[in-house]
């Protein structure tokens, strides 16, 4: 889907591309620009089977979020350890910094958004239980990746569409709410990956 204020990628559409160190599979959603290296930012969903060095992307900054699996956790070469245990559990790190990581009990699925130096990104993960406001401000591109649950979302230009699961939606310049899809008196939160960037 496209428009002026939303751009939704699915993640049926992500492109599939080898690690730069050849030790896994990243599923590339979106990166800006199109094509080519560098870029400004990137969004992707690598696919971790078995422990091993992260590739060095010395000209960005990582953030890092666990999607699926028992965790992992993560050997920094100035000694600093991070534990993602839990979908949604976040990291940001240098990527000129040299990265372990070592499977805690299987395979494991991760989202990673690189930003190029130096450039920056506001990122969170929210977790809501009926609905949660999003704001694109003008200059900004606000970016949503539902992480376990369907969700819809709706914008002040009039669009609805529906997100499943790892699915993309871009904001730009608009305001929108997302309301998760379920039974109204459920108690169990849903969990969606935010980050804000300059256009």
């Amino acid at each position: 889907m496209q428009s002026p204020s939303l751009r939704v990628i699915r993640k049926s559409s992500f492109t599939a591309t080898p690690w730069k160190n050849g030790g896994g599979i990243t599923h590339e959603a979106i990166r800006v620009p199109e094509s080519g290296d560098p870029f400004r930012w990137r969004v992707s969903v690598a696919h971790i089977d078995a422990s091993g060095p992260f590739s060095d992307f010395a000209a960005y900054d990582r953030k890092m979020v666990l999607l699926q699996g028992a965790g992992i956790d993560l050997r920094f070469a100035d000694g600093e350890r991070r534990t993602l245990r839990t979908a949604g559990d976040l990291v940001e790190f240098d990527g000129a910094t040299s990265t372990y990581c070592e499977l805690l009990n299987g395979p494991c699925v991760d989202l990673n958004l690189m930003i190029a130096k130096p450039d920056r990104a506001a990122v969170r993960v929210e977790r809501f239980i009926e609905s949660l406001a999003l704001r694109a401000s003008r200059g900004e591109s606000l970016l949503v990746f539902p992480i376990d649950r369907k969700v819809t979302l709706s914008i002040n230009a009039g669009e609805t569409v529906t997100l499943d699961p790892w699915d993309l939606a871009v904001l730009s310049q608009c305001s929108g709410r997302l309301d998760r899809i379920g039974p109204a008196n459920s108690s169990v939160s849903t969990a969606v990956f935010l980050a804000t960037l300059a256009n």
